[in-house]
């Protein structure tokens, strides 16, 4: 088990509906990437942007993207994530895909598909949570949407890290903000929210906001807006350790069984 764990995330613009040349972009920004590092969080959909078009762009667990991304796993002897769009089973999905430097894979479909948008029409919804066990440290990940659904990410599990991967627009930026604050504070864990930046073919516009918060909700990333970036945060297990033997919070939480 490793008392830190090292995370970069990437907040990027992203070419719409285009697997192949949004795998090159993320090629340039990985290899920019000289330190050591344990995870690589790209966004929501990055291979294609927030598409209600899945025929355009989908791929399989066998495609060229999940390939990629054990192949830059493997490079960089990191494990790497982000959401893609799948198609398995006659039905597409927005896939959160975990691929380590050994290449092993986990995947976590998105709970809460986004009416508003019509995702619910075009995308099957998961039905199951997901906690990666990865270098002695638990991860939660989820996709946009769920962040807004307190119960979905609630850490029943004594997870270390929740993770939200985004394509979160500028309208509803404040409760991006605010939201990913609040999960790390009452769940006691770092949290991390990784968003996209530009404009899509709708013309909606994405500032990033990507932010990680530790155990007690304070913000210890310095991420501009606008534009893209990439930064590299060190996670500690102590943080964690050392607020939850004094406040010991969780231990008050409800219980209660998810349907």
């Amino acid at each position: 088990m490793e008392e830190e764990l090292k995370i970069a995330i990437l907040q990027s613009d992203l070419v719409w509906e285009n697997p192949e040349q949004n795998r090159q972009n993320f090629d340039e920004k990985i290899k920019q990437i000289k330190k050591s590092v344990d995870v690589i969080v790209l966004p929501e959909m990055f291979t294609s942007g927030f598409t209600m078009n899945p025929e355009h762009v989908f791929e399989t667990m066998n495609g060229a993207t999940i390939a990629w991304m054990k192949e830059i796993a493997k490079k960089m002897n990191s494990a790497i994530c982000g959401s893609l769009v799948i198609s398995e089973n006659n039905n597409y999905y927005n896939r959160f895909v975990f691929v380590t430097p050994k290449g092993n894979l986990e995947y976590y479909d998105k709970r809460h598909t986004f009416t508003l948008a019509g995702e619910h029409k075009v995308y099957k919804a998961g039905n199951k949570r997901l906690i990666v066990n990865y270098k002695g440290w638990k991860i939660h990940p989820l996709v946009c949407y769920d962040l807004r659904f307190p119960v979905w990410a609630r850490n029943t599990d004594d997870y270390d890290v929740v993770m939200y991967v985004a394509n979160w627009p500028k309208p509803r930026v404040n409760a991006w903000d605010a939201l990913l604050k609040a999960r790390a504070i009452e769940n006691m864990s770092y949290c991390i929210g990784v968003n996209r930046v530009g404009f899509d073919v709708n013309n909606h516009e994405y500032v990033g906001h990507s932010a990680i918060y530790d155990g007690l909700g304070e913000c210890i990333t310095d991420i501009k807006h606008n534009t893209e970036q990439t930064e590299i945060v060190t996670l500690n297990k102590n943080h964690l350790k050392t607020i939850r033997q004094k406040l010991k919070f969780l231990n008050d939480r409800d219980v209660f069984t998810l349907k």
